[in-house]
């Protein structure tokens, strides 16, 4: 017995133990315990420490008990990563991009995250005919074109709003914009669930995996969550703003308010938190693709944070990983762009005599995605010249090899055919061909 009361206070005064990967029974479970602690007192261990430094939040789970999260190590570090890179420039010195030039190479974004959060909740529809659609602005086809047309304006909507308080009545707005003639029912856009519609649950092939709050709470959570989303850094518990924007995407998850389209909700309320606390870049950064890719990453940090005791320090870490990564891209995608530029640019004094001035800034605009498709209506606004001047300028790079016509487009849209620097390169001099 006393051997027994010895064992026990050394497991509960423990606090020298390593808990830098912040992981979850299921992976604890699986490897080999420290020293010659068995796998439960590794475990009770570590909760003993983390209850010790565990933040109670504003919010609270189905069972009245408040939600926690940890500021570790790793989540302080890559918070103040995130905070210096989206709330400043991009890429360091390398790319040094600041926000009056981030439209010459990021103008695309807002409408690739528009799609990739589309097509995690179902949408079909490809990317070129996305951007067709969006550049074109002709009215979508289909339910998935609906989709991410309504989460392009919804997109824009949080931005517009960002500099705004989080409410209830703007979180209806823009569950109406993204939900707009994509539900079976129709009168459940912009309207939480009540008492007497059917409960929605989340499920996972044929296993239920979270069963949200009953309907009739839904308004006090929401009213709650907005209060929450609206706190700053001076608030105690303290919260740095990047975490406080990941946890008020975790709650429109776990409270799941609308029929559909909780996750579009969640993630345009992710935007508007980000942008809300002046990290303007990550109005450029996608996190969608990634989540796309790894949806069972994601949905783990759902579960491990609501079955263990509401702590939130799971999805926190995941999600700041996944920013991270979104900010990485970023940085690739920037060098690249502005490598190709660079490229395109030398192309084109090369064989300067084959193209007047207007196409020759129609392939820069292509080439660094300020378009993905142009008509002569827009080379028309663009150039103050005539709608034909602008036909016969794209029909002449289309006859270059340089610009291809989409088939069935109405009006008329050229997209760039393939590497433009190289095709240009390869122009014959004398016949332009």
């Amino acid at each position: 017995m006393k051997q027994d009361g010895e064992r026990f206070f050394r497991v509960f005064t423990m606090s020298d133990l390593d808990d830098s990967r912040y992981m979850h029974w299921d992976e604890i479970s699986r490897r080999t315990p420290p020293r010659d602690l068995t796998h439960e007192e590794w475990w009770v261990a570590l909760k003993i420490s983390r209850l010790a430094q565990s933040r109670r939040l504003p919010l609270h789970a189905k069972n009245g008990s408040a939600f926690t999260v940890n500021l570790t190590d790793e989540v302080l570090q890559l918070s103040e990563e995130i905070a210096r890179r989206a709330g400043g420039t991009v890429g360091g010195a390398k790319n040094d991009l600041n926000r009056t030039g981030a439209d010459t190479y990021l103008v695309r974004s807002l409408l690739e995250e528009s799609i990739r959060s589309s097509q995690l909740e179902g949408a079909s529809t490809t990317r070129r005919v996305a951007v067709e659609m969006i550049d074109s602005g002709r009215e979508p086809q289909d339910v998935s074109e609906t989709m991410i047309l309504n989460n392009y304006v919804a997109m824009q909507e949080a931005k517009t709003e960002s500099s705004s308080p989080l409410t209830p009545e703007l979180v209806l707005d823009l569950h109406r914009t993204l939900t707009q003639n994509t539900l079976e029912d129709p009168d459940g856009s912009g309207r939480l669930q009540t008492p007497s519609d059917e409960r929605v649950s989340v499920w996972a092939g044929d296993v239920c995996v979270h069963v949200p709050p009953p309907a009739e709470e839904l308004p006090e959570r929401l009213q709650k969550l907005s209060e929450f989303a609206n706190g700053t850094p001076e608030d105690s518990p303290y919260l740095p703003p990047v975490v406080r924007a990941i946890i008020t995407h975790f709650m429109f998850g776990y409270d799941h308010y609308f029929e559909d389209g909780n996750g579009r909700t969640a993630r345009a309320a992710f935007y508007w938190s980000m942008l809300h606390n002046d990290y303007w870049l990550a109005e450029y950064a996608t996190i969608s693709e990634i989540l796309r890719k790894a949806p069972g990453k994601h949905g783990d940090a759902y579960e491990h944070s609501e079955d263990d005791d509401g702590d939130l320090t799971y999805f926190v870490l995941h999600q700041l990983r996944v920013f991270k990564r979104a900010l990485d891209r970023l940085d690739t995608h920037i060098e690249t762009r502005r490598a190709e530029t660079s490229r395109l640019q030398r192309a084109l004094t090369g064989a300067a005599e084959q193209f007047n001035f207007r196409q020759g800034e129609i392939l820069e605009s292509l080439s660094s995605q300020e378009y993905t498709a142009v008509s002569a209506a827009t080379v028309a606004n663009r150039f103050h010249v005539t709608e034909q001047t602008g036909r016969n300028d794209l029909r002449h790079l289309e006859r270059l090899g340089l610009l291809f016509r989409l088939p069935k487009s109405r009006p008329a849209l050229w997209v760039a055919s393939g590497d433009l620097a190289a095709r240009i390169d390869k122009l014959d001099p004398g016949t332009g061909q």
